[in-house]
């Protein structure tokens, strides 16, 4: 039972952990970028731009160009609401 038990809250730990990594990875990119993570977040949500966190981590660490992109978009929402 107590086996059962803790695998349970590791299961949930993990989840917790990984979501951690890519907000660390996602604010590291935005920072070089001259943009904290805070603003990004918020700025593609005024743009309408639903790309998971996940993924916009593998953006910033494989795929430079296509990062650039979405934090001109995020930048462009925040400078329309400004």
């Amino acid at each position: 039972m107590r086996a059962q038990t803790a695998a349970m809250e590791d299961r949930r730990r993990k989840k917790r952990d990984f979501r951690s990594l890519w907000i660390v990875r996602i604010s590291a990119a935005c920072t070089q970028r001259g943009l904290r993570y805070s603003q990004f977040i918020y700025g593609l949500k005024l743009g309408q731009v639903s790309i998971n966190r996940k993924m916009l981590s593998e953006m910033a660490i494989h795929d430079p160009e296509g990062f650039d992109q979405v934090v001109a978009v995020a930048r462009q929402a925040l400078e329309a609401v400004a």
